[in-house]
C-alpha cells in the first residue's frame, strides 16, 4: 500500500515539470474545468498544492472512483494533466511518538 503511494507522488511529480506540453488544448478557464469535472463526473476537490513556478495542482475525485488532476496557471488558466478510474483514498495513520 505504502509502494502505490510512493509511486503516485512520484508519477505527480515526474508530470509538474511537462503539464504545459502535456495539457496542450485540454485547457479553459478553471471555473469552467471544475464545474464540468463536477456536473459530468461528480469529482470535488480533495487535495491541492503549490507548485515552484506559482501553479496550482488539484486532485478531484469521485465516489465512483474517477479522478482528475488539474494544474492552474496564475491568470486562472487550468489545464487537465490526467484523469482515470478506480481512485482510492489511503487513510492517514498516526506515527508513534519518538522515544
Amino acid at each position: 500500500m505504502k509502494r502505490k503511494a510512493f509511486m503516485l507522488a512520484v508519477a505527480l511529480m515526474a508530470l509538474i515539470p511537462a503539464a504545459p506540453a502535456v495539457a496542450q488544448g485540454v485547457c479553459t478557464d478553471r471555473d469552467s474545468m471544475v464545474k464540468h469535472l463536477g456536473d459530468r463526473h461528480s469529482e470535488s476537490r480533495q487535495a491541492l498544492g503549490l507548485v515552484s513556478n506559482g501553479n496550482m495542482i488539484e486532485v478531484l475525485t469521485s465516489k465512483s472512483g474517477s479522478w482528475s488532476i488539474i494544474i492552474t496557471n496564475p491568470q486562472g488558466v487550468a489545464c487537465l494533466v490526467a484523469a482515470g478510474e478506480a481512485w482510492e483514498s489511503i487513510p492517514q495513520v498516526a506515527l508513534e511518538p519518538a522515544a
